[in-house]
């Protein structure tokens, strides 16, 4: 996440078109907002439009506008999207289920920065940013024929991959802590905190529908919660029973201790002198450790016959 805020920092200064990858839920819109925010149109419209929640037939009048009797119901000249986006950023949320007729028409948009409404003769000058995103897998639907490859190549000039929650395990509780903050000043309740049942279900669910599935299991905690503290059971999560070892810094250093043992080993093959030389301990603290943490060298020794590595080699 550290990596992704830093290219955010990078790219928003730049007009170039951004595509954004990441599953449902995980904060693509907000990342898009903040690309807005830290660029020179900060202060100009950011206009989101999401292709897959409008129908085929209305996603071209609402991206491209209207002119007065284009169509039946077209009751008076009506800009669209792309238009009111002039001079700022337009967000085109779920691309990728974005109909092929249309990939053409906004081709062309962004080759000639200028976009002529629907039953209108004039091109119209843009000045916008496009920033897309997508859960679905581009290259698949390149592959399947479904979405334009030139167009994938216009909206993707910087590419951000934004990861699951489930991958983000060190984000899930400090997110927990934020947005339960955030809803109990919204719905004026005295949350303050998390039971020990309920960080234990935080930590151990897959959240499959990432930030979101998060924010809304709060928002249903602080309304439904008996005390100032939100249990496993007000979060609609089973807690496993489990100790929250991930918080004990004597277990984090004992699982990382046993780690870089199994590795040197790895490496050095069961040689325990070129093991003992790779941690920076002595060949007595290499057994005392190995018994301590229950690691047979020998085992090591078997994988290959092969000689030991050289330092050079192992990097």
């Amino acid at each position: 996440m550290r990596t992704l805020c830093r290219s955010i920092e990078k790219v928003a200064p730049t007009n170039a078109t951004v595509l954004i990858l990441g599953d449902s839920g995980t904060g693509k819109e907000l990342i898009a907002r903040a690309l807005h925010r830290l660029s020179g149109r900060a202060h100009q419209p950011f206009v989101a439009i999401n292709c897959a929640a409008i129908p085929d037939t209305l996603l071209e009048s609402e991206l491209f506008g209207y002119e007065k009797g284009a169509f039946t119901g077209a009751a008076k000249r009506t800009p669209g999207k792309l238009e009111l986006a002039s001079g700022g950023t337009i967000f085109l949320d779920e691309m990728g289920e974005m109909p092929a007729s249309l990939q053409a028409k906004l081709l062309r948009v962004l080759q000639e920065r200028t976009v002529e409404r629907i039953g209108g003769r004039t091109p119209i000058p843009l000045d916008l940013r496009i920033i897309s995103a997508t859960n679905r897998d581009l290259d698949a639907l390149i592959a399947a024929g479904t979405f334009r490859e030139d167009l994938y190549y216009r909206i993707s000039e910087v590419t951000l991959r934004v990861p699951p929650l489930r991958d983000r395990k060190g984000d899930v509780l400090l997110l927990t802590q934020f947005l339960l903050q955030q809803a109990a000043e919204r719905y004026g309740r005295p949350t303050r905190g998390l039971a020990p049942d309920a960080i234990r279900a935080v930590q151990s669910h897959r959240w499959p529908g990432n930030v979101r599935e998060l924010e809304n299991r709060i928002k249903g905690a602080v309304i439904m919660a008996d005390g100032a503290v939100v249990t496993a059971s007000d979060l609609g999560l089973q807690d496993l029973g489990e100790d929250p070892d991930y918080l004990n810094l004597r277990v984090a250093r004992q699982r990382a201790e046993s780690q870089a043992l199994r590795q040197a080993l790895a490496v050095a093959r069961g040689n325990l002198s070129r093991a003992a030389d790779l941690l920076g301990v002595t060949r007595p603290t290499l057994y005392d450790l190995l018994e301590k943490h229950q690691i047979d060298a020998a085992q090591f020794a078997q994988r290959s016959a092969g000689p030991a590595p050289s330092p050079e080699s192992t990097g």
